[in-house]
């Protein structure tokens, strides 16, 4: 049976130049395409993933965009039955 789970995670990134873009995975599945817009800021992502019982990769990768520098802080589940290890999502019944 699926569960509501919601992921938050602290996002921040270092470039000059061109704006960068991330993109968000879980698993194979594209989640989130952003293109990053502020200085000395950090964004707090939150995906919202209705899912069966498992584990999930949740993968961040810039694209396009040589200089730039992505860091997470702090993934956690922020609702519903999961727990965030090492960068997996696991959802629980």
């Amino acid at each position: 049976m699926k569960q509501f789970v919601r992921v938050l995670c602290d996002v921040d990134c270092e470039w000059a130049g061109s704006k960068p873009v991330y993109r968000v995975y879980v698993d194979d599945e594209l989640f989130a395409e952003r293109t990053w817009r502020w200085n000395n800021e950090y964004l707090e992502e939150m995906l919202q993933i209705e899912a069966d019982p498992g584990e999930y990769a949740i993968t961040y990768e810039l694209v396009d965009s040589p200089g730039a520098t992505l860091h997470l802080a702090h993934m956690r589940v922020d609702h519903g039955p999961g727990e965030i290890k090492n960068n997996l999502l696991v959802i629980t019944q």
